[in-house]
């Protein structure tokens, strides 16, 4: 779910709210109205105490009013609970979706390596795997030609090396599910980059998250970071994955 549609779908659920709280306050005021019209046009039979419980008007009106209070704030409470968990899990989805593009990049890096290393060519892995380094996300990539998932399609490693930074960058760019001509999928903001270092394979995965916390792409010493991978700001969210490939 993108941020133009969450905003929608909180919009529509306090609309909601806020127009069944305005048809029960009506209604109470329309009750409270019609039984003072009501004691109004009767005439009592006899001339009530000084102090007749008779005299206190207005009681239903006030529990009536403190009744409602009651009701919407724990109705807003409910609304903003939902909000809560709403984006806890949109969080937790697009963290999901960063560790599942990157391994499938170290799986289609491992694939390519694999076919072109039966013995004798093994030193040739390096040169492969280096022609997955780069970054993308920023921009679409020509579709290449031909297809490599096309059944009976035989492809060079060079051109199986392009469709899969190809596929990777329509993953990351959220091609998948479109809104009239835009991407609606994927990662916000998504970068993806790449490097190696005698076939050490890194893949780091930037995006922006929904709240301001902290640079998840900052220097740490706790654990690792890609400071060049994404833009720098207290919303950058940051998958950083390592592995050796022989």
């Amino acid at each position: 779910m993108t941020l133009v549609s969450y905003a929608f779908y909180l919009l529509k659920i306090y609309s909601k709210v806020f127009i069944y709280c305005k048809v029960i306050i009506l209604k109470a005021l329309i009750s409270c109205l019609c039984i003072n019209i009501k004691k109004k046009r009767e005439k009592p039979m006899y001339k009530p105490l000084k102090n007749s419980k008779a005299k206190q008007t207005g009681m239903t009106f006030i529990e009536v009013l403190i009744a409602l209070v009651i009701m919407v704030t724990g109705i807003l409470g409910a609304v903003a609970m939902q909000a809560t968990a709403k984006k806890g899990s949109f969080d937790a989805l697009q963290r999901s979706l960063a560790s599942a593009l990157t391994q499938d990049m170290l799986e289609r890096m491992r694939s390519s390596a694999a076919r072109v290393a039966p013995g004798s060519i093994r030193a040739a892995i390096p040169g492969v795997l280096n022609n997955y380094v780069g970054t993308y996300g920023a921009a679409a990539l020509t579709v290449p030609n031909p297809a490599c998932d096309a059944i009976g399609t035989v492809c060079t490693p060079a051109e199986l090396v392009s469709y899969d930074l190809y596929q990777w960058t329509q993953s990351l760019r959220g091609a998948n599910v479109t809104l009239g001509a835009q991407s609606a999928g994927g990662l916000l903001n998504a970068r993806g980059c790449i490097t190696e270092t005698n076939r050490v394979v890194t893949v780091t995965i930037s995006w922006e998250g929904r709240e301001s916390t902290q640079d998840g792409g900052a220097a740490n010493a706790n654990f690792d970071t890609n400071a060049a991978c994404g833009t720098a700001n207290d919303k950058r969210r940051q998958i950083y994955i390592q592995a050796i490939i022989y």
